[in-house]
């Protein structure tokens, strides 16, 4: 199995030991994606509304980077802090994800890194 590293400086670098995403056999395996502006590494502004607009902008960014992008998303987990925000986060996802859209799971977690609210992975075709 041949695998790339997918890496860009459009969307936060990795803040432990593993890539943005990495390219291998026909899809990419995007990491997941906090709410980080990459420009300054805090979290958009906006509670869970600006920090799941920015954590699909960045999962859009490293896609890009692989030479895919969210038309060739087919599953995405959405981790959130608290599962109250579902309908908010599940708003925005929806600006992104308009029609054939991807698999989803979304599950509540105790934490997230840097204490953020939404967390986002996606596979996608390469």
């Amino acid at each position: 199995m041949a695998k790339t590293i997918v890496a860009t400086t459009k969307a936060p670098g990795a803040i432990g030991p593993y890539s943005q995403g990495i390219k291998a056999n026909g899809f990419v395996f995007a990491s997941g994606q906090l709410g980080l502006v990459p420009e300054t590494g805090q979290f958009a502004e906006g509670g869970v509304t600006g920090q799941t607009r920015q954590s699909l902008t960045n999962v859009k960014h490293v896609l890009e980077a692989a030479g895919s992008g969210l038309e060739k998303v087919v599953k995405v987990t959405v981790f959130l802090k608290d599962m109250k925000d579902f309908a908010a986060m599940n708003a925005v996802y929806s600006e992104f994800f308009k029609e054939d859209c991807p698999a989803r799971s979304a599950v509540q977690v105790a934490a997230l890194p840097k204490d953020g609210l939404v967390e986002i992975e996606v596979i996608a075709e390469a």
